[in-house]
């Protein structure tokens, strides 16, 4: 099999190849035409000599030429690896070390920004550069007959070392794909707007894969959108549905009520990537008369694993798993899950691998409990790593870049929730003299060293951590100091 022919192949062709598969930027793409120039990305990134279970990896905007170049590097049976554009230079070379990377199709926007990288990739005959005008001038290629299991793309999520860990995901996990939005009633014809970005789970599904799988119509901007671009495509494009996070349904609300009067036309709210919580769902209905519904789902799976039905959400209900998806809590209360589309496993990590994935389940590390209709509800993570905006956090990172400056102490790094109930990284630091000039360090180096995802909304010094008898920090109290005076505010 080949898990381009589900998608574009000459059955699905058949059904929807005039339709629009992708709006990009000025860009009508139909079915037919990317499959078309899938092809031709599969023939030039063959004329490179990538073949069968080669890694290729790709740092491009989403935009229908990264599509058609991510589909195409499946279709002649290779990885496909689309990289966040937002790593660190020393994250690049991690992903490229530790995935192999046979290619790296690079856009000229981004080379620029990492001459050091793109000339190192030069050298050692793994860049492409020039792409457009390449696929322009190669021949299509014909799909690669590859076994069910055999790996189709990879993703790289955080890990709990700090380094971007590698998930490898196959053909066969395409057949389940678009799950989500059949329980939502989303179907062939629909627009879908996502805001979340190709190279993430969430995004890859929901703004790729699982439209085409539908014969449904994605709307891609190819950078981050902020709050302007997103009430700027939901005006211009009116989808039947808005796939995003908690964070920018939060930032949308904070805009004027009549901006956002084209929301009022929009089936279908979806939240994702973080912890919901019930304010933000009232407030949400109060200004758009829409429900916002929570979604579930993780890299490791890679399709959605549970949804709140239309009809349900309150804000505290993750959901119920979808149609096909098993899971079971632990007596921890751990979920453990066993879905068609998992992955078998980490990249060269093999001890993380055997603790998590088991007997074709895998642990989440997600602490849920399940009540009496059925629902499950997320308690937390049973380890370090938090969400921020849909992207893995570990608070330690906060606290070792704060801890590098001179003026700070001692660091730590707690959750807050803000006024709509979403957590938030709060930084406390103490100081080696002038508390003010340790809290301009530590904002300073926090903006310097770290992704804005990871970056804290809030920063304060304290005279001294507070501390257990045996030393640790108690950061229930850093936590109190903070809402104490978020309270006083109110």
């Amino acid at each position: 099999m080949n898990a381009t022919e589900l998608l574009l192949g000459n059955d699905p062709l058949a059904r929807h190849g005039g339709r629009v598969a992708l709006l990009s930027g000025e860009e009508r793409v139909t079915y037919a035409e990317l499959a078309a120039r899938m092809k031709r990305a599969a023939g030039a990134l063959a004329s490179f000599g990538v073949g069968a279970g080669d890694r290729v990896l790709l740092l491009m905007h989403d935009t229908a030429e990264f599509a058609a170049t991510w589909l195409g590097a499946v279709r002649i049976g290779a990885v496909a690896i689309a990289l966040n554009n937002r790593l660190s230079e020393a994250e690049y070379r991690h992903v490229l070390h530790d995935s192999s990377a046979r290619l790296v199709v690079v856009e000229d926007l981004f080379a620029d920004a990492r001459p050091g990288l793109t000339a190192e990739l030069a050298r050692d005959g793994r860049l492409a550069s020039r792409w457009r005008e390449r696929c322009g001038k190669s021949k299509e290629a014909l799909a690669f007959d590859a076994l069910p299991d055999a790996p189709a793309f990879g993703l790289y999520t955080s890990g709990t070392t700090g380094h971007p860990k590698g998930i490898l995901h196959s053909h066969r996990g395409f057949l389940l794909l678009g799950q989500a939005f059949r329980e939502i009633g989303i179907g062939a014809g629909d627009r879908v707007f996502t805001t979340s970005k190709l190279f993430f789970a969430y995004g890859l599904e929901h703004a790729l894969l699982g439209t085409l799988a539908l014969g449904a119509t994605s709307v891609l901007f190819a950078d981050w959108p902020d709050t302007e671009a997103v009430i700027d495509i939901v005006a211009r494009h009116q989808p039947a549905a808005l796939f995003s996070v908690p964070t920018v349904y939060r930032r949308l609300l904070g805009e004027p009520g009549a901006r956002l009067a084209a929301f009022r036309s929009v089936r279908r709210f979806v939240a994702g990537g973080e912890r919901l919580s019930p304010q933000l769902v009232e407030h949400w209905k109060r200004a758009v008369g829409g429900e916002l519904l929570n979604l579930y789902g993780m890299s490791e799976t890679f399709c959605a694993c549970m949804i709140t039905p239309p009809g349900t959400s309150d804000g505290t209900r993750t959901g119920r798993p979808l149609a096909g998806v098993e899971v079971r809590l632990d007596r921890q209360g751990v979920l453990w899950v066993k879905h068609p589309a998992q992955a078998s496993g980490y990249t060269n990590l093999s001890g993380q691998t055997q603790e998590q994935f088991r007997d074709g389940w895998f642990c989440s590390r997600d602490v849920f409990v399940q009540d009496a209709d059925g629902f499950f509800v997320h308690q937390g993570r049973s380890d370090e790593l938090v969400k921020i905006a849909g992207q893995w956090v570990q608070p330690g990172e906060l606290e070792a870049a704060a801890a590098l400056e001179p003026a700070v102490a001692e660091a730590a790094c707690v959750l807050v929730p803000d006024a709509d109930g979403l957590d938030r990284l709060a930084l406390f630091v103490t100081a080696r003299g002038d508390a003010a000039e340790a809290l301009r360090a530590a904002a300073r180096a926090c903006e310097l060293r770290l992704p804005r995802h990871k970056r804290p909304r809030w920063v304060r010094a304290v005279a001294e951590l507070p501390r257990t008898a045996t030393g640790k920090v108690q950061r229930y109290k850093l936590r109190e100091i903070l809402q104490r005076e978020l309270a006083r505010k109110d």
